[in-house]
């Protein structure tokens, strides 16, 4: 999920924030302000009710981002890397370098978030019996409604079914009661898009049962934990066919580059558009690459503009972009691959550019091993 933009750092991790999240904030502030807190307390006027709503929707993103620190820190404890946390409008995710290499760092890291969640919900539910007493009903209702959406959200993430925590809990188990790591994946995976089709029903039931538009946003959760599941599944048997293959046996070595202080138009009529590449890292002043860019996005640039907007400016930047080192295991880098660069990667050894990895590049080696039957070095 791409960030839309950045909030910053925290424990040195990258916040950043999809702009769908707008959305679902806006739907959160509505219906609490215009709904749930003037039908239990009439007796405020609506600038209270907006204040309180806006305050409580903060709130709860505040809620939602420490469910994902927490698997953030969690996995960093346990040896991995993490790359940046993003909310989204079904929550949020956090993007590490890798996967835990034991049912135990599996287990540690997938159930921290809901433990996370559980307890802020005791702890906005306390909050809110203390402060009964005072006479602040709308602060009172804000901190209720938190407490029980905080322990909804660990009940439903604790559901055993990928890509909830709960999924991730049940491959952990199997990983260890089986050995078999991918096996696990592939039945939480299963058990994911089991409980995705029944959301998707249930929700399409009460929508044309009750013409209730919730239950459309039931059939959504569950179009998209299907979509996440079977994704999950299909990147794990990739990586199984990696094997152990390094960066270096998959990598195209020694890409062509270009300049960033190259305008559009100058790439299009120089003798790099020979080389047939769809992707050209973009370096400046001799120094190490400072992003790349696609021809999808030369080709979003309008004829008019191209003779004077330069490649830096459209070029996704590098902190945006997989970076591996030629020796790290190929299977480690699917995780990290970005919408920005459509799903490229640099290779850098001591900060200087040595290779460049594309879908083509791992779809070629995914082949090799097919017709081959092993994982065949370059």
């Amino acid at each position: 999920m791409k960030a839309s933009f950045r909030l910053g750092r925290i424990a040195g991790i990258r916040i950043g924030v999809n702009w769908s999240v707008l959305v679902i904030f806006a739907l959160i502030a509505w219906g609490l302000a215009a709904s749930r807190f003037p039908a239990a307390y009439p007796q405020y006027g609506t600038g209270a009710y907006v204040a309180a709503g806006l305050l409580t929707a903060v709130a709860f993103f505040v809620s939602l981002l420490a469910h994902e620190l927490s698997h953030a820190l969690v996995a960093r404890r346990n040896g991995l890397r993490v790359e940046e946390i993003t909310l989204w409008l079904f929550g949020g995710v956090a993007r590490l370098s890798g996967e835990a290499r034991s049912p135990g760092a599996d287990l540690r890291i997938a159930g921290i978030g809901p433990l996370v969640s559980l307890l802020l919900g005791a702890v906005f539910l306390m909050v809110a019996e203390l402060l009964a007493a005072s006479g602040s009903d709308l602060v009172v209702a804000g901190f209720g409604w938190l407490g029980a959406i905080n322990i909804f959200l660990a009940v439903f993430n604790a559901i055993p079914a990928a890509p909830l925590d709960g999924g991730r809990l049940l491959r952990s188990i199997i990983w260890w009661r089986t050995g078999d790591r991918l096996k696990a994946i592939q039945w939480s995976s299963r058990a994911g898009e089991v409980f995705g089709w029944i959301l998707v029903a249930l929700g399409l039931i009460i929508f044309f049962t009750r013409a209730d538009f919730g239950g459309l946003w039931f059939a959504l959760i569950g179009w998209f934990l299907i979509g996440a599941a079977t994704a999950e599944s299909q990147q794990a048997t990739v990586r199984n066919q990696l094997g152990q293959l390094a960066i270096r046996d998959v990598m195209t070595p020694n890409p062509i580059t270009a300049s960033g202080l190259m305008t559009v138009a100058d790439l299009l009529s120089s003798d790099l558009i020979r080389h047939r590449h769809s992707t050209f890292p973009v370096t400046e002043n001799g120094r190490g690459p400072v992003g790349l860019v696609t021809f999808n996005q030369i080709r979003q640039v309008e004829p008019q503009d191209r003779a004077t907007t330069r490649l830096r400016d459209i070029a996704c930047p590098m902190e945006q972009l997989a970076q591996a080192r030629p020796e790290e295991p190929a299977a480690d880098l699917l995780p990290r691959l970005s919408e920005c660069a459509e799903g490229r990667a640099l290779v850098l050894s001591n900060g200087v550019l040595v290779g460049i990895i594309s879908p083509s590049d791992i779809n070629r080696v995914l082949r090799r091993i097919g017709a081959t039957g092993h994982d065949e070095r370059t």
